[in-house]
């Protein structure tokens, strides 16, 4: 049985291994995704002791992934009702011009973004606002910026914007109601932001016409399924209305997607829907964070840290900023846990690193699964957003909401 000390330098290893792997996307040599990396990784920690069967079992939150899941089902069926279909051509019908198209799809991107998971938020609508800009002969470029920022930053808005804020909901024991008051501001400002830093940016290019080689119909139109849409929005509304009514809320999910399952619609394509990867790397992160923790964390003596007493909002939003674009936030926030829980009031910690880990997904094209989702699908489209392009709105983006959520979470306490 390896010693303490041994204990805690192959913790830190493993550790370093498997967060490198996860800042990479890859592991060189070997195909493997994030979600294998973490998995490994959790094996390698119960194979050299660092953590055992049981401790891994009751580091595994399965409240988040059984949040995760229920949303991603609850997303998939108003997927496939047609419901992003039908509001995509409301907008179509209602709102033309450039200026308003942007400011529509910033608002919707967000609002949806804020209640379902943003990830899924934009696999629905990066293809219908191609072909929207396809039919209006507008640039595409501005309009997929635009909703990729649109989608993180409403997400910031409830516990189930996102994976990240899923996971604080749970660590935390704030509830939804709570966590929205406080951090729906800060995305109503934000999406104010967006919208008003693309159109300044692209200013120019939003009244150029465009004429596209594959016309205007490059994707079929999917059709609306009336019943499963009256449904679907059935189904979200009394989840929404329950999370806020101070449910629990991984059950409610839960609960409403097993009525959602209730129907004809065939399984199969609800599973294709759900991002496994997703649930496997979350898994697998939970037992490596753990065990890091136990073995390593614990000796840093977070609770001398000066800092974290007499500013958490400040100290945990740098951080976070930083270490979310090194690493994603999903592995961020897994290891802000132990930091955050020695603050002294650590709600306005947690609420920071919910804002700041989400908003600092906005830095580069590669700071969220969001981003990716809407650059690989523009791309399959014919459509190129690069990295330098998205780089324009989303440095100025991401620090002037994050200095704007700073400042509401350490000037505002109730």
């Amino acid at each position: 049985m390896p010693s303490g000390s041994s204990n805690a330098l192959l913790a830190s290893v493993i550790f370093g291994l498997t967060y490198a792997g996860l800042a990479i996307g890859k592991a060189p040599g070997l195909r493997m995704d994030r979600a294998g990396i973490a998995l490994v990784g959790a094996a390698a920690m119960l194979a050299c002791g660092a953590l055992d069967l049981q401790a891994a079992a009751k580091a595994v939150d399965y409240e988040t992934l059984m949040l995760l899941f229920g949303m991603m089902v609850v997303a998939a069926h108003l997927k496939l009702s047609g419901f992003f279909a039908l509001a995509t051509e409301k907008i179509a019908a209602h709102c033309s011009g450039p200026r308003s198209l942007l400011a529509v799809i910033v608002a919707l991107g967000g609002v949806l973004s804020a209640f379902l998971v943003n990830d899924v938020v934009c696999v629905a609508m990066t293809p219908l606002v191609l072909s929207l800009c396809r039919s209006l002969k507008r640039p595409a470029v501005p309009y997929l910026v635009g909703l990729a920022t649109a989608s993180n930053i409403g997400s910031v808005a409830t516990i189930t914007g996102n994976p990240q804020n899923m996971i604080i909901g749970s660590l935390s024991g704030i509830s939804y109601l709570r966590f929205s008051a406080r951090l729906a501001p800060i995305a109503v400002a934000g999406l104010i932001l967006n919208f008003l830093i693309v159109a300044w940016i692209y200013r120019k290019t939003l009244g150029e016409t465009v004429e596209y080689a594959f016309g205007p119909s490059y994707a079929a139109r999917p059709r609306v399924h009336r019943f499963l849409l009256v449904k679907s929005l059935a189904a979200t509304l009394v989840t929404i209305s329950l999370f806020f009514a101070g449910r629990p809320i991984a059950l409610v999910a839960l609960g409403a997607a097993g009525f959602l399952m209730l129907g004809r619609v065939r399984p199969e394509k609800i599973y294709r829907a759900v991002d496994w990867p997703l649930l496997v790397m979350f898994a697998g992160l939970f037992v490596v964070v753990r065990a890091f923790e136990l073995n390593v964390v614990r000796t840093w003596g977070f609770e001398r840290w000066p800092a974290l007493r007499e500013s958490p909002v400040a100290m945990v939003s740098l951080l976070s900023l930083a270490l979310s674009n090194l690493v994603s936030n999903v592995p961020a926030v897994l290891l802000f846990k132990p930091l955050v829980e020695v603050v002294p009031q650590p709600e306005p910690a947690w609420l920071a690193l919910a804002m700041s880990s989400t908003l600092a997904g906005n830095l580069t094209v590669l700071g969220s699964v969001a981003n990716l989702i809407v650059v690989e699908s523009a791309r399959r489209a014919g459509t190129r957003l690069g990295f330098f392009e998205y780089l324009k709105v989303g440095v100025p983006l991401t620090l002037l909401t994050t200095l704007v959520g700073v400042a509401w979470l350490t000037l505002t306490r109730y």
